[in-house]
């Protein structure tokens, strides 16, 4: 497998624009005459509580949240809103629905107003909001890719956290062998993200543009080996192809059949609510590495607070924004209201003296281990259909899966939709592999 190269992203993202409620929302404080009102759209808890504080700590600036709800409904929500002319001054949204937006001229560049808080992000972390050397948000969570793992049950396989990925495929021939119907992991063909982390891993990059355009390598070498990698082990019966958290899967993660999860640095927190009895015997570890050496990692999930282009106060909005994401109070906030990994540097340090995460508590370098993880992660360019993407891949693997075929099908059989889809719509796209 060839070693993964960091790709330096330049241009803007195309200049063509893509077609594609009822809110509830807080009020902030009125005020006086001179003071600046701003409307922002998120969703998850805490939200108020942190909007709040903002709020409490700038008087002449008075931010109003609306929860706005999350999932694939919130990117198309905010485009309408925006072709509308009435979106919000700031609003939430996922690192992997960002480029389509950008396409579609929802956020407003906002180079000028965070370039103070550049050096409060890695260089990994600030590329998720950035193309072509323009910023268009500023990152608020990261979810850098680990393997949270069952240390009992590896223990009685004599096993340890695997490094390298050959070292995951051994330990899941050791715990298969010594505990008869037990598997490593469950890697379901509707996670694309795992897919496409693990891929961009191993050297690939599914979407990449530049002046002179999109380039798609869904079916580059690099990912094609991933996926004979993985098949490899479904077809040793050392790893599952079952759904995530259905009501088996979650019954084998109690049972102890189902030893580890690959994802992102939220799983912990989802296994405690699936398997609270089973505290105490999970640790978490980097993701296993294709090349030794290599720490490098992709996230899987995280999001970003932009400006949009309908905003009449786009300093003030990016200011709240940074606040929000770079500042000590707003990352202390984003740990105590909202129990996120932050994204930022101070954030990520204020987490090292929080208590480890419930599922794990003997784990007392839980977060240290984290932030050590995030110093070094890959950046990942998303294309501007990416629900397409998933929706694809999801069928022909599933597919590949039931009639016994290669699985590389599913990914040469996802890139060819995506580029047709692309080409459609008028981008120029070539394709790597």
């Amino acid at each position: 497998m060839r070693h993964r190269t960091r790709t330096t992203r330049v241009a803007a993202l195309a200049t063509v624009m893509i077609a594609g409620v009822a809110l509830t929302g807080c009020s902030a404080d009125a005020g006086g005459p001179d003071v600046v009102q701003l409307d922002f759209w998120g969703w998850g808890t805490g939200q108020s509580e942190q909007v709040a504080r903002f709020n409490a700590a700038h008087p002449g600036i008075q931010v109003r949240h609306t929860d706005a709800g999350g999932g694939d409904d919130s990117a198309p929500k905010l485009l309408t809103a925006s072709r509308a002319g009435n979106a919000p001054d700031v609003a939430l949204v996922e690192y992997t629905t960002l480029p389509s937006l950008i396409v579609a001229e929802v956020p407003r560049e906002i180079t000028e107003y965070v370039a103070d808080v550049e050096d409060a992000f890695t260089e990994g972390t600030w590329a998720q909001t950035t193309f072509g050397g323009v910023v268009y948000g500023v990152p608020q969570d990261a979810a850098p890719m680990v393997y949270v793992y069952r240390s009992d049950v590896f223990a009685a396989a004599g096993q340890d956290a695997p490094t390298t990925w050959q070292d995951f495929a051994e330990s899941a021939r050791a715990v298969a062998e010594q505990q008869p119907g037990t598997v490593v992991a469950s890697m379901p063909a509707s996670e694309l993200a795992f897919y496409a982390g693990v891929s961009a891993q191993a050297g690939a990059d599914w979407w990449s543009v530049d002046d002179e355009g999109w380039t798609v390598g869904i079916a580059d070498e690099a990912s094609l080996e991933v996926a004979d990698f993985f098949e490899g082990l479904a077809d040793e019966g050392v790893i599952d192809t079952d759904p995530l958290l259905s009501p088996e899967y979650n019954k084998r993660v109690n049972d102890g059949t189902i030893a580890g999860w690959t994802a992102g640095i939220w799983a912990p927190s989802v296994l405690q609510g699936v398997a609270p009895d089973t505290a105490g015997q999970w640790e978490m570890a980097p993701l296993p590495q294709w090349t030794d050496g290599d720490p490098a990692i992709p996230f899987q999930g995280g999001s970003a607070l932009i400006v949009t282009e309908n905003s009449e106060h786009p300093a003030e909005a990016a200011e709240f924004a940074s606040w929000m994401n770079a500042s000590t109070e707003g990352n202390r906030s984003l740990l105590d209201d909202r129990d996120m990994y932050p994204a930022s540097i101070v954030g990520q340090e204020l987490a090292e003296t929080n208590a480890p995460p419930s599922l794990m508590p003997q784990q007392t370098d839980f977060y240290s281990t984290a932030a050590t993880i995030s110093e070094d992660v890959i950046p990942v360019t998303w294309g501007p259909n990416v629900n397409l993407a998933k929706s694809v891949f999801t069928d022909q693997l599933n597919k590949a899966i039931r009639n016994g075929t290669p699985w590389r099908d599913a990914f040469i059989a996802t890139q060819n939709a995506v580029v047709a889809d692309m080409e459609k719509v008028g981008y120029d796209v070539k394709t790597d592999g």
